[in-house]
Order: structure tokens, then sequence, then C-alpha cells
């Protein structure tokens, strides 16, 4: 499960370096914008979801562990 968390931090951080990088492109601001919103949410999803305890909060938010 680690390997996906990371690969999620690695795409969060790769939206928002080229959000950053195409700042200067005037017809494309809702793009660069989107980028990083998306980016930001995927790093903070990610670092999350490395705590520990994340999945058994992420079980309860979702009531996996009914039954």
């Amino acid at each position: 499960m680690g390997f996906w968390y990371f690969l999620i931090l690695f795409i969060g951080i790769v939206f928002v370096i080229v959000g950053a990088l195409k700042k200067d492109v005037s017809r494309s601001v809702k793009i660069v914008i989107m980028l990083f919103i998306f980016g930001t949410l995927f790093i903070i999803a990610s670092l999350f979801m490395f705590l520990p305890g994340s999945a058994e909060f992420i079980s309860e938010l979702l009531r996996l562990n009914e039954g």
C-alpha cells in the first residue's frame, strides 16, 4: 500500500512543479490553477495516508468494519 501512497505524493509534487513552471502562460491560467489544487490535494492525501492509524480512520469513515 505504501507504494500507492508514494505514487500519489509523487504525482502531487509533479503537478505543483508543472503548475509553477507554466505560470506565465496566460491562456491556460485555469489549467495552472487546477494543477496547483490537485497537486496540493494529492500531497496532503498521501502524507495523511503515511500516518500511523490512517487506515483505521478511513475504514471508520467509510464504515468498512460493519458486520
